[in-house]
């Protein structure tokens, strides 16, 4: 009989299993299997009354079935109704049953999860490319830190004849004959090592007016100011489970000509009557009374030629060929004018630098201790020795542009005494900087700037800006923020092993300048790049008493630190 979907349970005759009728229709019958394909419902709020609705369509199915005894199986299966159209039915109907009840709650809801997963991937996207930059960053140190022992194994390394007649005369380590023990190659001066100058070979670029012999010296170290050159071998001491560190605060270094100097540089200053004049003078009487050669620049030369001076008098130099190979001639820099003078001769020389002997002639003078006036008494005790003597360091400098292909394409290095100035320049933008000491994010400077300042520059910009006063021999480098717009930025000092990188970021609004020691100012774009380190090749100045008593001497006078009008005493009668 024929049943209708919906009827109860206990119908007179029970409708054939799904699997029954599955394993009894026969692939060749022609007939369609009452066991369609799944047909894809969409959710709906409830879907008993989906079922409930398709059954008052009275879809009437008229199912015949034949029992075989033997096979026990279903012979012939027929349908009243056509399948193809009632699956068409079907579909039509469930693509336009709407969902009419909603519930406001969910819709919130999902609202929200929605808001929370957008929230979700911003900062994964974040995170992402955070580690990216930072991976990328990691990449760039190793490089540049790669590079930076790249060229301190060509400088210390051993050298072919070749390499010796090109590094002719350069100043480098090495230990007295008492301690064979070799240079540790760090290009700085460790407690066992003392500094001596190198024996070179004959130079095959000499210039006709230039001589082409120097003379050797060594540096040791004198206690307390006494010219000894005792000195303890260790810094640290480790024995029975005690750390200590052996007393070095009142180690001078003094240098001792091993022969006699033969060559003197005059660096002065120019546009100054007195100088000129001083300096035809000392010349005459170096080359009179000492028999030295005398070296000047070639405007100097000049100068003295104009003044009836015999034109054997002084040597000079045609080109910048000969400019780089000064320090392999020149025993003894002499200048006339005041710390500006100091820094233009540091200039001069790219690697090692000779002995300095400053003569005030300029407004402050904290790195020129000789007076004008005695030059004959300072220079014998100078030609004679031993003297004084402070390692002035100096930074190292790099540009990388953010076209190079990769950390060791950079600009040509440049060596500052003082310091290297990063500053908006013409722009009304503050500076947007980026820093990084070594493999560690520093700090962004917003401001007017950023200095970077050897100990030796402390007196100078760095301290104009609020840095502090250090003493010249102390190994450190100066972090000085210029006009930051913080209440809590600070100065620091940070250890002279470091390697600082500048970056201008990309959303920077404006471009940075660059300036070295107040002159070769450089462009810094969004993407460029500064890396600043201690160059190996420091500057030797002469003291005129030791390192400790002219720095506060120069604090004294130059600036006037601290002085005040002394308190008086109490009112006995009070």
């Amino acid at each position: 009989m024929p049943l209708e979907l919906g009827e109860p349970a206990n119908a007179q005759e029970e409708l054939p299993s799904p699997e029954a009728i599955t394993q009894s229709a026969q692939p060749d019958s022609g007939l369609r299997s009452l066991n369609p394909g799944p047909i894809p419902i969409p959710a709906a709020p409830s879907s008993r009354s989906l079922v409930h609705k398709v059954s008052d369509q009275r879809v009437n199915l008229d199912v015949i079935a034949s029992h075989q005894s033997e096979s026990g199986t279903i012979s012939t299966v027929s349908s009243t109704v056509s399948s193809v159209e009632s699956e068409r039915a079907s579909y039509e109907f469930l693509a336009q049953t709407p969902i009419k009840s909603t519930d406001a709650h969910l819709v919130e809801f999902s609202e929200a999860m929605r808001t929370v997963a957008k929230a979700l991937r911003q900062v994964a996207e974040g995170k992402a490319a955070a580690q990216a930059e930072a991976a990328e960053w990691k990449r760039k140190y190793e490089l540049e830190t790669a590079h930076k022992q790249q060229s301190k194994m060509k400088d210390c390394g051993s050298c072919t004849d070749d390499n010796l007649e090109k590094l002719a005369r350069q100043i480098t380590l090495e230990t007295p004959a008492s301690d064979q023990t070799a240079c540790c190659g760090n290009h700085e001066i460790c407690s066992h090592e003392v500094l001596r100058d190198e024996v070179p070979g004959s130079s095959r670029r000499s210039s006709h007016k230039m001589v082409g012999r120097k003379a050797s010296f060594k540096l040791s170290w004198g206690c307390n100011g006494n010219k000894n050159g005792q000195h303890k071998h260790d810094f640290v001491s480790f024995e029975k489970g005690d750390i200590t560190t052996a007393e070095r605060s009142n180690k001078q270094i003094l240098l001792k000509w091993e022969s006699r100097p033969q060559t003197v540089l005059f660096i002065t200053k120019p546009n100054s009557n007195s100088v000129r004049v001083l300096c035809a003078e000392m010349v005459r009487w170096l080359k009179e009374n000492k028999n030295i050669n005398v070296l000047v620049e070639p405007w100097v030369s000049k100068e003295l030629l104009t003044q009836d001076t015999d034109r054997n008098l002084v040597q000079t130099w045609d080109n910048d060929e000969e400019t780089k190979m000064l320090h392999t001639k020149v025993d003894l820099v002499v200048t006339l004018g005041g710390d500006g003078t100091v820094l233009w001769a540091a200039s001069l020389f790219k690697g090692p630098v000779p002995p300095v002997v400053a003569f005030a002639m300029g407004s402050l003078g904290f790195m020129t201790p000789f007076p004008s006036e005695q030059y004959r008494d300072c220079l014998d005790n100078v030609l004679k020795g031993p003297f004084s003597i402070t390692l002035r360091n100096r930074l190292q400098c790099h540009v990388i542009r953010d076209a190079a292909k990769d950390e060791l394409e950079t600009e040509e290095p440049i060596l500052v005494l003082n310091e290297v100035t990063i500053d908006r320049g013409i722009s009304s933008y503050l500076t947007y900087l980026e820093c990084y000491c070594d493999s560690s994010f520093v700090t962004c400077v917003q401001g007017d700037g950023l200095i970077i300042s050897t100990t030796s520059g402390s007196t100078a910009y760095s301290l104009a800006a609020g840095g502090s006063m250090v003493h010249p021999q102390v190994p450190g480098i100066l972090f000085t923020p210029i006009c930051p717009h913080s209440l809590s930025f600070r100065p620091l000092i940070l250890p002279e092993y470091v390697t600082l990188r500048i970056q201008v970021p990309y959303n920077s609004r404006g471009h940075a300048w660059a300036s070295f020691d107040g002159k070769d100012r450089k462009q810094l774009a969004p993407g460029d790049a500064l890396i600043c380190s201690i160059s190996p090749w420091p500057v030797p100045t002469a003291c005129l008493v030791d390192s400790t008593t002219d720095f506060l001497r120069s604090i004294h006078e130059g600036l006037h630190w601290n002085l005040r009008k002394t308190q008086g005493p109490l009112d006995g009668s009070a």
